[in-house]
């Protein structure tokens, strides 16, 4: 299931703002800093985020042509701030979330495969 266009345009406005100030006290969210391909600008957007061994796996929630997820395949700068701590990441690469489900570490897979988010899932690893 992907979320609609317009959920999306009232997330960006309205949600993210108030849910960045909430991602370092909730579990299952981060916020994935990240620069524009195009403006150059830091963003810096709230995300479900699950811990791998290696990384973090990000459910792609409005698909595949989603601004932050086409800035970070780019290869510009990535850092995922979660619970007080900036983790540097790299490569990038999308797989369903059926193939990165076992990636996921046990502790949040129930919750991983809750989210109605079925379409793909972003894999990064650390480059700490």
């Amino acid at each position: 299931m992907r979320v609609p266009r317009a959920v999306a345009q009232f997330n960006r406005r309205v949600t993210n703002p108030v849910a960045r100030s909430l991602t370092p006290w909730l579990p299952c969210l981060g916020t994935l800093e990240h620069t524009g391909r195009k403006s150059g600008r830091h963003y810096r957007t709230p995300l479900l985020v699950f811990k791998t061994r290696e990384g973090f796996v990000i459910l792609i929630g409005y698909g595949p042509e989603t601004d932050w997820l086409k800035n970070v395949l780019a290869g510009g700068p990535t850092v995922l701030h979660k619970r007080g701590n900036a983790l540097a990441l790299g490569s990038p690469h999308i797989v369903s979330k059926a193939e990165a489900a076992p990636l996921v570490t046990p502790a949040p897979r129930l919750f991983y495969r809750l989210f109605p988010y079925n379409e793909a899932a972003l894999v990064l690893t650390k480059t700490d």
